[in-house]
């Protein structure tokens, strides 16, 4: 991959910065800026080396044309105050105010322009279908920097195409993820443990299958818990579950037992009679869940027992949370689970939280992003990556 450096004097440049802002929003506040600070430094070098620097990014899934609630407009306004200048917001993508806010940029100016998927072209499914989009953002600029991890994994115009049709580069965030990533699938530092949540066990399938190869641990919780437990026999009541994921998880049980990787399972799970923070719930083990309730987090025993496997760790990969975390009854196993990750970190291990849910839940719960040593800003593309599959978004600035 190219870096910035190889892209030379960047002064009087017009330079696309394709990052990653796509930000929780209540109404038009903020709920959490971390992935915009983590745009922040790469966009920061860049205006400090003199370039006219455009930044662009999609927020939420508009349809392919503007809504009012996926405006970057108050991404624009929290970019200037963490950059301390002035940042100039185009109203459109590629329009008239697109065009005229790059023409107004002088050297070391910033320029949002408006969330890329008010724009069918950017998340068109054929080459053909983005072209004419990728061009015109190309014409916006003089080079592009690949800096948004979270979308590295998906084949879209501002991702992809242009990136063929400009002299390009990785951004400093995307080359810190991409060297942390490989940490963990190069020779990690044993005992290498990984940690699943979330609520799906068919959306980490591949991720295990891969792992199953090189972790020593897997530790599962979340949602996804309860196809593993039933796989082993236990009646999960109403908590959810894939009934047809049954027979693979069997198979991966099996498949970790022969490989000498160690499964650890929840021995209790907190039981709710509906997925409420207001619903009746209790704590129970994990051969008697009620019929009537489900399982919305890890129980106490859990928490601890987990916290026991990895307290010996050097290396740990966490994707997904453990419950409920937005609802206060249900976050005590997601806690828990941090405070063992921040612990260890504190002793030098390398622990990478996994972008997402995760990120969100970390902070949500009063922890700080220096507690880990890594909070990706890309879960999606995370796993993609540990499962050993190809990012369009950075095999094609190999090609370029």
């Amino acid at each position: 991959m190219h870096s910035i450096a190889d892209l030379g004097d960047l002064r009087g440049k017009r330079v696309l910065v394709r990052s990653d802002l796509n930000v929780p929003l209540d109404g038009a506040e903020i709920t959490d800026d971390g992935r915009i600070r983590a745009s922040v430094p790469t966009i920061a070098a860049l205006s400090e080396a003199g370039a006219r620097v455009i930044v662009c990014a999609h927020l939420g899934r508009p349809k392919g044309a503007p809504e009012d609630k996926f405006s970057l407009a108050p991404v624009a306004t929290r970019l200037g105050e963490l950059l301390g200048q002035d940042v100039t917001f185009a109203t459109d993508t590629v329009g008239e105010s697109a065009k005229a806010a790059v023409e107004a940029a002088e050297d070391g100016n910033v320029v949002l322009i408006e969330n890329l998927r008010f724009n069918a072209g950017e998340t068109a499914k054929t080459a053909e279908e983005r072209a004419e989009f990728a061009g015109q953002l190309a014409s916006l600029a003089d080079v592009l920097v690949s800096d948004g991890f979270g979308v590295v994994h998906r084949e879209q115009a501002s991702v992809f195409d242009v990136a063929r049709l400009l002299p390009s580069a990785v951004g400093g965030l995307v080359e810190t993820e991409v060297g942390v990533l490989r940490r963990l699938t190069t020779d990690p530092e044993r005992p290498y443990a990984v940690v699943l949540g979330g609520a799906k066990v068919s959306d980490k399938l591949a991720v295990i299958d891969n792992l199953i190869q090189t972790a020593d641990r897997l530790l599962i919780g979340g949602g996804m818990v309860f196809t593993f437990l039933k796989a082993q026999g236990h009646e999960v009541g109403k908590s959810l579950l894939e009934q047809d994921q049954v027979e693979a998880v069997e198979g991966y049980l099996a498949l970790a037992q022969e490989r000498g990787v160690e499964i650890v399972l929840p021995v209790d799970v907190v039981a709710a009679t509906e997925f409420s923070a207001d619903a009746e719930h209790e704590v129970v083990t994990i051969d008697a869940i009620p019929a009537d309730r489900m399982g919305l987090d890890i129980g106490p025993k859990s928490s601890q027992l987990f916290a026991e496997k990895l307290a010996d760790c050097r290396t740990v990969f966490w994707n997904g949370p453990m419950g409920a975390f937005e609802m206060e009854p249900y976050a005590a196993g997601t806690a828990a689970l941090a405070k063992a990750l921040a612990e260890i970190t504190s002793t030098g291990a390398l622990t990478v939280v996994g972008g997402g849910d995760s990120a969100a839940a970390v902070r949500q719960l009063g922890f700080t992003d220096d507690q880990f040593g890594h909070i990706s800003t890309g879960g999606g593309a995370s796993l993609e990556f540990l499962e050993g599959k190809d990012l369009p978004g950075l095999t094609v600035l190999d090609e370029s």
